[in-house]
């Protein structure tokens, strides 16, 4: 459906869209806005604003994003500038460009992925008491 079966395997496209409801952006759109989803969405045209969907966003090899993303999971090998919140996850694949922010529990980056900003996977309170001795932990400024 989206691309080669070895694109599928690869980029772990197909497993996300085979059995859910879908939105599709498609190669040579443009949109500008603010977008609320509450299926899964797939990006490979140009978006400027604000995404917010309580499922997956993909944004395929031409997809371009500007602006804020909040989503469960975020798939990129497209290109995004600006900050992004997943509660589950963000996935940048190669080609992928991230300029911006990221805050999610868990994030991974292909080789050959450009990311140019910060990241915070939710670790809170570097002081915290470390288990096996009682006393505080490590304290990184």
């Amino acid at each position: 459906m989206w691309g080669t079966a070895a694109e599928k395997k690869d980029k772990n496209w197909g497993s996300v869209f085979e059995d859910d409801a879908y939105t599709f952006l498609g190669k040579g759109v443009d949109f500008k806005g603010k977008a609320k989803f509450d299926t899964s969405v797939r990006i490979d045209g140009h978006f400027d604003g604000q995404i917010v969907s309580q499922d997956t966003l993909m944004i395929g090899e031409s997809g371009v994003v500007k602006g804020e993303i909040t989503c469960e999971t975020i798939i990129s090998s497209g290109k995004i500038e600006g900050n992004i919140v997943a509660s589950q996850k963000v996935q940048l694949l190669k080609p992928a460009v991230l300029i911006g922010g990221v805050r999610a529990p868990s994030f991974s980056v292909e080789e050959g992925v450009v990311f140019h900003g910060m990241c915070d996977m939710g670790v809170s309170g570097l002081e915290d008491v470390a288990p096996e001795t009682g006393k505080p932990a490590a304290k990184f400024e």
